[in-house]
């Protein structure tokens, strides 16, 4: 795609550039400091790919490599969880969320969508420049910071990652806006357990150089049939935000970041309109919230060159 081939050739200036480095050397120092490290095969629940230096929509390709998996881009059939059943447990009953939220999971294939954003004063100043600098130079998670951003629209893709049998084993969405062809989401999804309490979650992991960043959302519902997703965990090995690093020597480096959380409330409103508002905060405060209105579409639009 040429915005894609824009995107990788997007140079940061020499201030972004010093900034986005020492930016990033702080993140990894935080990773040590605050992390513990661990034997990969200790942390299974937290399996998922990682990225190289460079992210953009690389990582899907090079799972496929490293895992042995066949990639089906723009697949115009599937969804993030193929099965919506398989977030069953005790404490969620899948048969009281609306049966359009469920539709939306298992065929987000079918729905195109319209982002808005809005960034919180003063969390917003350090999540400017990360966006400016780091995002920019790995291209991921190059999160709108203005509504206009986002106003020609995002072209969303999912990439379905099958075994040599068929299965699915990751189901990836890949987000990125029209205007800049930069990626707003690398994304692979998945459910998956914690060892806290063994229920079902929704898994999505973001690759990063040299590591990824993986978030694990307990679901929720409502008598009206919303649907939550949360991430406010309260330990190590419960729901909530990890960021990984992989060292020299095969071990990881994991930073459960208690102080990020993320929330996620999607529902159907008076119209008919299915509606998800995200809303991250850190450290308490407010840093992003997103609002989405996801339509279905009969026919899968062409794709966005």
């Amino acid at each position: 795609m040429q915005k894609e081939e824009n995107a990788v050739q997007e140079k940061l200036g020499p201030i972004r550039a010093l900034v986005a480095a020492i930016g990033a050397s702080f993140i990894y120092l935080l990773i040590r400091v605050f992390g513990r490290t661990v034997q990969p095969s200790s942390v299974p629940w937290l399996h998922g790919p990682f990225g190289s230096d460079y992210i953009g929509d690389k990582p899907y390709e090079e799972c496929a490599r490293n895992e042995h998996l066949t990639v089906e881009r723009r697949a115009t059939e599937g969804g993030l969880i193929p099965n919506f059943d398989s977030l069953w447990s005790e404490q969620f009953d899948v048969a009281r969320v609306d049966a359009r939220v469920r539709d939306f999971y298992e065929h987000t294939a079918r729905y195109r969508m319209d982002v808005w954003a809005e960034t919180v004063f003063p969390a917003n100043l350090g999540l400017f420049l990360l966006v400016t600098t780091i995002s920019r130079k790995v291209n991921q998670l190059n999160f709108p910071l203005r509504m206009l951003e986002t106003a020609q629209g995002v072209d969303s893709e999912i990439v379905l990652l099958r075994e040599p049998r068929g299965g699915i084993r990751y189901a990836g969405w890949y987000r990125r806006a029209v205007a800049t062809g930069r990626s707003i989401y690398t994304g692979f999804y998945m459910v998956g357990r914690t060892p806290i309490d063994h229920q079902p979650a929704i898994k999505v992991v973001f690759p990063m150089p040299q590591g990824n960043a993986t978030v694990l959302l307990r679901p929720r519902s409502s008598a009206t049939g919303e649907f939550e997703l949360t991430s406010d965990g309260q330990g190590f090995g419960d729901v909530g935000f990890y960021r990984i690093d992989r060292r020299h020597d095969g071990r990881w480096r994991v930073w459960h970041v208690r102080s990020l959380k993320e929330h996620f409330r999607m529902y159907v409103d008076a119209t008919g309109t299915l509606r998800c508002d995200h809303q991250v905060r850190f450290l308490g405060f407010r840093v992003l919230n997103l609002h989405y209105r996801l339509e279905a579409s009969t026919a899968r639009s062409p794709a966005i060159n």
